[in-house]
């Protein structure tokens, strides 16, 4: 499991998309971070999300999942490597984005933040290996966040990013059903990843 958490990150660092993405996204955050704690542990978890779509997902683009299961046949276990590759690069792009928001005197909205960015991450990645697609995951994702959190439900009910918003603010609750929702992903994530990848 190592070596592929190993090769996930190094796949990730030498992908120019995958790594440009990264550097961009963090230096928003930078940005975001002077402007509102709050702006920045936002950016933070899309961009979390994000991380875990696309870390997936470029598998089944590229068909390089073909070649990745033939490799390593016992596909838990490259599950969990690549929920735990997104956890580590979700993680750390939120340790440094967030810098400045540690030093201005959020440091209770930063430790917070960086508890519930790696479940958004873990979010991510988990759906992706369901859907498989990124567009269609991230557009509907979107979708569902704006007109059903936002507008129908006025991110008052505890649904997947309304729970993050609420968990990164400090509610224990929040957080617990936040859990909730990435662990039901993570349980779909290992019924769909026996799926046949030739199909996709």
């Amino acid at each position: 499991m190592i070596a592929v958490v190993r090769s996930e990150l190094y796949r990730l660092s030498t992908i120019r998309s995958s790594a440009f993405s990264i550097a961009v996204f963090a230096a928003f955050g930078i940005i975001f971070s002077v402007m509102s704690a709050d702006m920045w542990a936002l950016l933070a978890g899309v961009s979390a999300f994000g991380f875990g779509v696309t870390g997936i997902t470029q598998h089944y683009q590229h068909r390089t999942a073909v070649l990745l299961y033939l490799a390593r046949p016992k596909r838990i276990q490259v599950l969990l490597a690549q929920l735990l590759t997104t956890v580590i690069v979700s993680l750390g792009f939120a340790a440094v984005s967030g810098v400045v928001v540690l030093f201005s005197g959020d440091a209770d909205v930063y430790l917070r933040t960086l508890t519930v960015v790696p479940i958004m991450g873990l979010l991510g990645a988990a759906m992706a290996i369901v859907v498989r697609r990124a567009t269609p995951l991230v557009v509907g994702f979107a979708v569902w966040v704006i007109f059903i959190e936002a507008m129908y439900f006025r991110m008052e009910q505890p649904l997947p990013f309304s729970a993050y918003l609420d968990a990164a603010g400090g509610n224990g609750r929040a957080l617990v059903q936040f859990l909730g929702w990435a662990l039901a992903a993570v349980v779909a994530a290992t019924f769909s990843v026996r799926r046949d990848v030739n199909v996709d």
